[in-house]
Protein backbone atom coordinates (compact mmCIF):
# COMPACT_ATOMS: atom_id res chain seq x y z
CA UNK A 1 0.00 0.00 0.00
CA UNK A 2 1.51 3.45 -0.88
CA UNK A 3 2.47 5.45 2.11
CA UNK A 4 0.17 8.04 1.15
CA UNK A 5 -2.88 5.88 1.62
CA UNK A 6 -1.37 4.51 4.94
CA UNK A 7 -1.40 7.97 6.33
CA UNK A 8 -4.93 9.05 5.21
CA UNK A 9 -6.03 5.79 6.69
CA UNK A 10 -3.78 5.88 9.97
CA UNK A 11 -5.18 9.53 9.97
CA UNK A 12 -8.62 8.57 10.03
CA UNK A 13 -8.18 5.95 12.59
CA UNK A 14 -6.85 8.42 15.34
CA UNK A 15 -9.07 10.91 14.25
CA UNK A 16 -11.93 8.83 15.72
CA UNK A 17 -10.34 7.88 18.47
CA UNK A 18 -9.42 11.09 19.65
CA UNK A 19 -13.05 12.14 19.07
CA UNK A 20 -14.18 9.38 21.56
CA UNK A 21 -11.32 9.88 23.61
CA UNK A 22 -11.82 13.47 24.30
CA UNK A 23 -15.89 13.13 25.13
CA UNK A 24 -16.61 15.29 28.36
CA UNK A 25 -17.31 12.56 30.94
CA UNK A 26 -20.90 13.59 31.71
CA UNK A 27 -21.62 12.93 27.83
CA UNK A 28 -19.71 9.64 27.51
CA UNK A 29 -21.79 8.13 30.24
CA UNK A 30 -24.95 9.17 28.84
CA UNK A 31 -23.87 7.82 25.52
CA UNK A 32 -22.70 4.62 27.31
CA UNK A 33 -26.16 4.42 29.52
CA UNK A 34 -28.15 4.98 26.12
CA UNK A 35 -26.33 2.42 24.20
CA UNK A 36 -27.09 0.15 27.46
CA UNK A 37 -30.84 0.35 27.61
CA UNK A 38 -31.08 -0.12 23.77
CA UNK A 39 -30.39 -3.39 23.83
CA UNK A 40 -33.39 -5.71 24.00
CA UNK A 41 -35.39 -2.65 24.34
CA UNK A 42 -38.32 -4.53 22.12
CA UNK A 43 -38.81 -8.19 22.39
CA UNK A 44 -38.86 -10.66 19.66
CA UNK A 45 -42.34 -10.45 17.73
CA UNK A 46 -42.82 -13.98 18.70
CA UNK A 47 -42.28 -12.46 22.27
CA UNK A 48 -45.12 -9.54 22.45
CA UNK A 49 -48.14 -10.24 24.08
CA UNK A 50 -51.39 -9.47 23.09
CA UNK A 51 -53.21 -6.20 24.74
CA UNK A 52 -56.60 -7.58 24.33
CA UNK A 53 -55.95 -10.95 26.21
CA UNK A 54 -53.98 -8.50 28.84
CA UNK A 55 -57.02 -6.56 29.67
CA UNK A 56 -58.90 -9.96 30.21
CA UNK A 57 -55.52 -10.75 32.76
CA UNK A 58 -55.59 -7.40 34.51
CA UNK A 59 -58.91 -8.16 36.16
CA UNK A 60 -58.12 -11.67 36.86
CA UNK A 61 -54.56 -10.95 38.01
CA UNK A 62 -55.84 -7.76 40.12
CA UNK A 63 -53.53 -5.86 38.30
CA UNK A 64 -55.93 -3.22 38.31
CA UNK A 65 -56.58 -2.70 42.10
CA UNK A 66 -53.84 -0.48 42.11
CA UNK A 67 -52.49 0.66 38.79
CA UNK A 68 -56.01 1.14 37.09
CA UNK A 69 -58.25 -0.35 34.50
CA UNK A 70 -57.03 2.98 32.49
CA UNK A 71 -53.36 2.47 34.03
CA UNK A 72 -53.78 5.81 35.25
CA UNK A 73 -53.70 4.78 38.99
CA UNK A 74 -56.40 3.58 41.61
CA UNK A 75 -57.96 3.78 44.95
CA UNK A 76 -54.52 4.65 47.12
CA UNK A 77 -52.84 5.70 44.03
CA UNK A 78 -55.15 8.77 43.87
CA UNK A 79 -55.21 9.55 47.68
CA UNK A 80 -52.85 11.38 49.92
CA UNK A 81 -51.25 7.83 50.31
CA UNK A 82 -50.69 7.02 46.89
CA UNK A 83 -47.62 4.82 45.90
CA UNK A 84 -48.77 3.26 43.06
CA UNK A 85 -47.03 3.81 39.97
CA UNK A 86 -49.04 4.74 36.56
CA UNK A 87 -48.60 2.16 33.67
CA UNK A 88 -51.09 3.81 30.96
CA UNK A 89 -48.36 4.26 28.25
CA UNK A 90 -45.59 2.84 29.42
CA UNK A 91 -42.89 0.72 27.17
CA UNK A 92 -44.03 -3.00 27.85
CA UNK A 93 -40.41 -4.14 27.06
CA UNK A 94 -39.89 -2.01 30.62
CA UNK A 95 -43.00 -3.58 32.17
CA UNK A 96 -41.64 -6.98 31.50
CA UNK A 97 -38.30 -6.52 32.61
CA UNK A 98 -40.00 -4.70 36.27
CA UNK A 99 -41.52 -7.78 37.00
CA UNK A 100 -38.40 -10.43 35.59
CA UNK A 101 -36.75 -8.15 38.02
CA UNK A 102 -39.35 -8.14 41.03
CA UNK A 103 -39.42 -12.10 40.47
CA UNK A 104 -35.74 -12.48 40.49
CA UNK A 105 -35.42 -10.29 43.58
CA UNK A 106 -33.35 -7.66 41.42
CA UNK A 107 -36.22 -5.07 42.24
CA UNK A 108 -36.95 -5.58 45.91
CA UNK A 109 -40.97 -5.14 46.86
CA UNK A 110 -42.47 -8.21 48.60
CA UNK A 111 -46.22 -7.32 47.17
CA UNK A 112 -44.93 -6.89 43.17
CA UNK A 113 -42.56 -10.02 44.37
CA UNK A 114 -45.80 -12.10 44.91
CA UNK A 115 -47.35 -11.41 41.71
CA UNK A 116 -44.47 -11.34 39.41
CA UNK A 117 -43.88 -15.00 40.84
CA UNK A 118 -47.73 -15.92 40.70
CA UNK A 119 -48.09 -15.56 36.92
CA UNK A 120 -46.83 -16.79 33.58
CA UNK A 121 -44.03 -15.27 31.19
CA UNK A 122 -47.33 -15.02 28.96
CA UNK A 123 -49.31 -13.91 31.07
CA UNK A 124 -46.93 -10.55 31.72
CA UNK A 125 -46.54 -10.37 28.30
CA UNK A 126 -50.09 -9.65 27.50
CA UNK A 127 -50.63 -7.31 30.56
CA UNK A 128 -47.72 -5.12 29.44
CA UNK A 129 -49.14 -5.07 26.13
CA UNK A 130 -52.03 -3.88 27.13
CA UNK A 131 -51.13 -1.15 29.60
CA UNK A 132 -48.86 0.16 26.90
CA UNK A 133 -51.69 0.26 24.36
CA UNK A 134 -53.71 2.66 26.32
CA UNK A 135 -53.37 6.77 26.03
CA UNK A 136 -50.72 7.29 27.89
CA UNK A 137 -50.52 8.93 31.55
CA UNK A 138 -51.50 12.26 32.51
CA UNK A 139 -49.66 14.65 34.64
CA UNK A 140 -51.32 17.76 36.82
CA UNK A 141 -49.59 20.76 37.28
CA UNK A 142 -49.69 22.61 40.49
CA UNK A 143 -49.66 26.41 39.98
CA UNK A 144 -48.60 26.68 43.65
CA UNK A 145 -45.58 24.55 42.96
CA UNK A 146 -44.20 26.36 40.16
CA UNK A 147 -41.07 27.00 41.55
CA UNK A 148 -39.82 23.87 43.29
CA UNK A 149 -41.15 22.57 40.03
CA UNK A 150 -38.49 24.78 38.13
CA UNK A 151 -35.72 23.28 40.32
CA UNK A 152 -36.45 19.64 39.03
CA UNK A 153 -36.97 21.10 35.22
CA UNK A 154 -33.32 22.24 35.58
CA UNK A 155 -32.26 18.78 36.90
CA UNK A 156 -34.50 16.99 34.05
CA UNK A 157 -33.11 19.41 31.27
CA UNK A 158 -29.41 19.90 32.89
CA UNK A 159 -28.50 18.02 34.95
CA UNK A 160 -25.53 19.50 37.28
CA UNK A 161 -22.13 18.75 36.19
CA UNK A 162 -20.42 19.93 39.04
CA UNK A 163 -21.22 17.07 40.84
CA UNK A 164 -21.99 14.32 37.92
CA UNK A 165 -25.30 14.41 38.14
CA UNK A 166 -26.45 13.34 34.17
CA UNK A 167 -30.06 15.16 32.85
CA UNK A 168 -32.67 12.84 33.13
CA UNK A 169 -33.16 13.84 29.38
CA UNK A 170 -30.26 12.69 28.36
CA UNK A 171 -32.05 8.80 28.78
CA UNK A 172 -35.38 9.62 29.55
CA UNK A 173 -35.88 11.89 26.52
CA UNK A 174 -36.53 15.89 26.70
CA UNK A 175 -40.12 15.17 27.00
CA UNK A 176 -39.55 12.72 28.88
CA UNK A 177 -41.58 9.74 27.49
CA UNK A 178 -38.79 7.24 27.31
CA UNK A 179 -37.68 5.79 25.32
CA UNK A 180 -38.10 2.06 25.46
CA UNK A 181 -36.08 0.33 28.49
CA UNK A 182 -35.90 4.23 30.13
CA UNK A 183 -39.10 4.10 31.05
CA UNK A 184 -41.74 6.93 30.22
CA UNK A 185 -42.08 9.31 33.59
CA UNK A 186 -43.77 12.47 32.37
CA UNK A 187 -46.96 12.49 34.44
CA UNK A 188 -46.20 9.72 36.88
CA UNK A 189 -47.56 9.72 40.07
CA UNK A 190 -45.75 11.88 42.06
CA UNK A 191 -45.52 10.06 45.21
CA UNK A 192 -44.62 6.93 43.34
CA UNK A 193 -41.64 9.01 41.59
CA UNK A 194 -40.60 10.74 44.80
CA UNK A 195 -39.96 7.14 46.42
CA UNK A 196 -38.37 5.26 44.04
CA UNK A 197 -35.97 8.30 43.45
CA UNK A 198 -34.96 8.34 47.31
CA UNK A 199 -34.62 4.13 46.35
CA UNK A 200 -32.19 4.80 43.92
CA UNK A 201 -30.65 7.24 45.96
CA UNK A 202 -30.45 5.58 48.98
CA UNK A 203 -29.36 2.23 47.10
CA UNK A 204 -32.57 0.48 48.16
CA UNK A 205 -33.50 0.16 44.20
CA UNK A 206 -30.52 -0.85 42.12
CA UNK A 207 -31.73 -2.41 38.81
CA UNK A 208 -30.99 -0.25 36.47
CA UNK A 209 -27.87 -0.84 33.65
CA UNK A 210 -24.24 0.12 35.27
CA UNK A 211 -26.33 1.58 38.49
CA UNK A 212 -26.55 4.78 36.24
CA UNK A 213 -29.58 5.53 38.53
CA UNK A 214 -27.96 5.40 42.01
CA UNK A 215 -24.80 7.20 40.36
CA UNK A 216 -27.09 10.51 39.40
CA UNK A 217 -29.70 10.70 42.31
CA UNK A 218 -26.53 10.17 44.55
CA UNK A 219 -25.98 13.71 45.42
CA UNK A 220 -29.61 14.93 45.11
CA UNK A 221 -30.91 16.77 48.54
CA UNK A 222 -34.39 15.43 49.47
CA UNK A 223 -35.65 18.84 48.45
CA UNK A 224 -34.07 18.26 44.59
CA UNK A 225 -35.57 15.04 44.89
CA UNK A 226 -39.14 16.60 45.38
CA UNK A 227 -38.63 19.59 42.91
CA UNK A 228 -38.00 16.58 40.20
CA UNK A 229 -40.59 14.46 41.14
CA UNK A 230 -42.91 17.30 40.90
CA UNK A 231 -41.95 18.76 37.80
CA UNK A 232 -41.60 15.38 36.27
CA UNK A 233 -45.63 14.57 37.40
CA UNK A 234 -46.33 17.90 36.00
CA UNK A 235 -45.70 17.10 32.46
Amino acid sequence: MPNQVVNQTMGAVLSVVLSVCCLPMSAWAAAKTSAALKVSASPPPSQKGNPLLGREKIDSERCQECHGIDGQGAGHANGPEGKFAKLAGQDAAYLVKQMQDFRSGARKHDQMAIMARSVSDEDVRDISAYFASLPAMKGESDPKAAAVSAIGQRLHEQGDATRGVLACASCHSAQAKGPALAPRIAGQEWRYLDKQLRDWRSGDRQNSPDGVMNKALAPLSDAEIEALAMHLASQ
